[in-house]
């Protein structure tokens, strides 16, 4: 099977900094990079040409320098522009497609200016409160338990 796909089986392949098991098939390998869900992983494989249920371990150096040249521009390969995970940048407006390390550090960065701005999210996130409306009666509690003392339970009964 090699030998048809133009290289030998590797255990691990280097994707867009992530080190990806050579034993899973492509879309669920790609998938496995922060910021690449599966539908965007099977858009990728439509987009050039590669079979989605092969095994990432049997990828030739081509197809993952292909790979990680559409994943940095998808939008020049075709991918619709709603399919990217941040469109209208907040400072330059342009769709972009955010992968890895530099996924974590917008992120960051959209919840450094939430808090420097004081808006109702950035006040949520800089108290460590829940910020997207959940309840927080008995959920996201933090710090040592409280319960129910014994002592004083004990000394009642008695009186």
């Amino acid at each position: 099977m090699s030998s048809a796909l133009g290289g030998g089986y590797r255990h691990i392949v280097r994707i867009a900094e992530t080190d990806i098991q050579g034993d899973v098939s492509l879309a669920w390998g790609l998938a496995r990079v922060k910021g690449i869900g599966y539908n965007m992983a099977i858009a990728i494989c439509r987009k050039l040409g590669l079979d989605p249920n092969m095994l990432v371990g049997y990828l030739r150096d081509e197809d993952v320098a292909q790979i990680e040249e559409l994943i940095k521009n998808p939008i020049k390969y075709g991918i619709p522009s709603w399919m990217l995970n941040r469109r209208k940048d907040y400072e330059t407006g342009v769709d972009m497609h955010l992968v890895s390390s530099e996924l974590i550090y917008y992120a960051r960065q959209d919840i450094e200016r939430e808090i420097r701005i004081r808006s109702w999210k950035g006040v949520r996130h800089s108290l460590g409160y829940k910020v997207r409306g959940q309840k927080t009666h008995t959920t996201g509690r933090v710090g040592p338990v409280v319960g129910v003392q014994r002592k004083k339970a004990a000394q009642q009964q008695q009186k």
